[in-house]
């Protein structure tokens, strides 16, 4: 029996006519917007000889600061539990006369407990107030914010327009500079939307915020997108 031939696609690149060129651009296109989310953590930490007891300080606590959320304007399904731990504190080593430190295994003196909910904010312009009434219920760790975009996809096409315009004029400028004109558009690619990743915390609360000023200021700015597309033009004479 002989053999059966298989046949096989080579995929290719994009094929211009013979004489004509190909011309590749990769244009970017931006788009500036206000955020509309703030995201940020808070919680309380709280320490006791037990575990037990730093645990029961600290869900009654917490239980002050969720309440306090919630009465600010916060709805439920933007509140978070993002971290809930105990764990031991160690007591120093003893300093010798000689200024080393004596060689014993560590000793447990009590216990930190700590509770945290990630939170987002819509109400950009009661942020301020929100954490000063969160520190007032009892919070003592505040960090963030993290302006986002809720929905970014609109501001995103934008950028996609943009890049795209920008694309088409380059290649009509390198066309008139070769003496051709553009012919079709043979390829397009996206190297993907950008937006900014979440802004590292700015703010660290504890104890002593409890003397902050009312309300705190915070300025949301602006966020930009940023989006890359790849274009492959035919050129002809």
């Amino acid at each position: 029996m002989a053999p059966s031939a298989h046949a096989q696609t080579v995929s290719a690149g994009p094929v211009v006519a013979a004489g004509n060129t190909l011309l590749s651009i990769a244009a970017e296109g931006k788009v500036a917007r206000p955020p509309d989310l703030a995201v940020f953590n808070a919680g309380v930490t709280t320490q006791g000889k037990t575990a037990a007891e730093a645990l029961t300080e600290n869900a009654q606590r917490m239980t002050a600061v969720i309440a306090a959320l919630k009465k600010a304007g916060i709805a439920e399904r933007d509140i978070q539990t993002s971290n809930l731990s105990v764990n031991p504190v160690y007591g120093q080593p003893k300093r010798l006369p000689d200024g080393s430190y004596e060689q014993q295994d560590p000793v447990i003196i009590g216990y930190q407990a700590t509770n945290q909910v990630s939170v987002r904010q819509r109400k950009l312009d009661q942020y301020g107030r929100v954490i000063d009434t969160l520190v007032s219920a009892g919070a003592n760790q505040v960090n963030g914010p993290s302006f986002m975009i809720d929905s970014p996809e609109g501001a995103l096409d934008e950028a996609r327009v943009a890049a795209m315009t920008k694309a088409r004029a380059r290649a009509d400028l390198y066309a008139k500079a070769a003496g051709l004109r553009v012919v079709r558009i043979l390829s397009i690619s996206e190297n993907g939307g950008w937006a900014p990743p979440p802004q590292p915390p700015i703010m660290f609360a504890r104890a002593e915020m409890a003397s902050a000023p009312k309300a705190s200021p915070v300025a949301a700015g602006e966020l930009e997108m940023t989006v890359t597309v790849n274009v492959s033009y035919e050129l002809a004479p």
